[in-house]
């Protein structure tokens, strides 16, 4: 099988990969997630992480985490599996990034952001939240597929240091938070 998935040309792995989209999403509204915010309208960008808006609309602050996903996937793929075609790769990442944004809005770990960061009112991701995460970690592979190396290492360190400087969170404070809560991060998150 593998032989026949190293022939297919770069638009049947993205078809694949819209296909792996689009069933992410009937699980996500099967799990009775919203489909879009439940204000009705649709935003490019919420700059407000302290808003029912956020994590709702196409973007928000934690794009850049979704973006950085994609740095990490492609790198770890290049380490673990480079003799496979960058197509069958992007799939792989498509598809784990999928099962995290399922994972996500689960109400086991919907409650964990509420107990363990400053995330107290929030609710989960809305469907098209979720497939915009999903595509921000596309645009974050492929960027990482063509880029040097050394500056998908920059701008990963810029998109953290901006988000923790604007929004007091990132990708590094999620991932502790979410495992290992910290007191001192909860307060300076939250302000205090």
């Amino acid at each position: 099988m593998s032989a026949t998935i190293g022939r297919l040309s770069l638009r049947h792995y993205l078809l694949i990969g819209a296909a792996m989209i689009a069933l992410a999403a009937i699980i996500l509204l099967l799990m009775g997630r919203n489909p879009i915010c439940t204000c009705g309208n649709i935003r490019l960008w919420v700059g407000e992480t302290n808003s029912s808006d956020n994590s709702q609309h196409i973007s928000d602050w934690y794009s850049l985490s979704h973006i950085i996903h994609g740095f990490l996937f492609y790198g770890i793929l290049w380490v673990i599996a480079r003799s496979k075609p960058v197509g069958f790769r992007l799939l792989f990442a498509i598809l784990i990034e999928a099962a995290w944004e399922i994972f996500e809005n689960t109400d086991m770990v919907i409650n964990r952001y509420r107990e363990a960061t400053i995330a107290l009112g929030y609710t989960g991701d809305s469907v098209l939240n979720s497939v915009c995460d999903i595509l921000f970690m596309v645009i974050g592979f492929f960027f990482a597929s063509r880029a040097p190396l050394w500056l998908t290492i920059i701008i990963a360190i810029f998109f953290e240091l901006l988000a923790g400087y604007v929004i007091r969170d990132n990708l590094t404070l999620n991932i502790v938070m979410l495992l290992y809560p910290l007191d001192a991060i909860k307060v300076w998150q939250g302000g205090l």
